[in-house]
């Protein structure tokens, strides 16, 4: 299942963050999606990249946070995928729970996969997307990388 990671990972008992009881079968073939940037004071600050796709949130942790400067290469490592009502979330993920501190919304928008005849999810699949994000504060074009840095696969610019 989508979420399996993610509920693994987290005691619901505990937290307050979405279960994410239901998956939207979600629209391949849907132009515009939704994305969210949370800002998160875990263990260390950084910012949750989360794009809709398939029905859940991919979702990717952003130590530096998102930047306008194209010369400018932040490393987005992947982490599980998210339900969709986590976009909504801000509160407090209690001290000891997995990603425990406080995560707030820090922008909000839509975002346009930009390439032809290829579903964003196969864009992902083959390692790089190009999309183009229409939110609050960021707006233009924006690619992710993935770089099999180290080895990992989880490892993305």
């Amino acid at each position: 299942m989508p979420l399996d990671e993610y509920r693994e990972k987290r005691d619901f008992t505990r937290t307050s963050e979405p279960a994410g009881n239901s998956v939207s079968s979600g629209n391949a073939a849907a132009v515009a999606r939704r994305f969210v940037i949370q800002k998160h004071h875990a263990r260390t600050l950084h910012y949750d990249l989360r794009l809709e796709d398939g029905g859940v949130l991919k979702s990717w942790a952003v130590p530096k946070g998102p930047s306008l400067d194209p010369a400018e290469k932040h490393l987005a490592v992947a982490v599980e995928d998210h339900p969709l009502d986590y976009g909504d979330f801000e509160g407090s993920i209690p001290d000891g729970e997995y990603g425990g501190g406080k995560v707030i919304v820090w922008d909000r928008g839509t975002f346009e996969p930009l390439g032809e005849g290829e579903t964003f999810g196969e864009m992902l699949g083959r390692g790089a997307a190009k999309i183009r994000l229409n939110g609050e504060k960021l707006q233009g074009g924006f690619a992710l990388i993935r770089t099999r840095w180290g080895g990992k696969d989880k490892n993305w610019l």
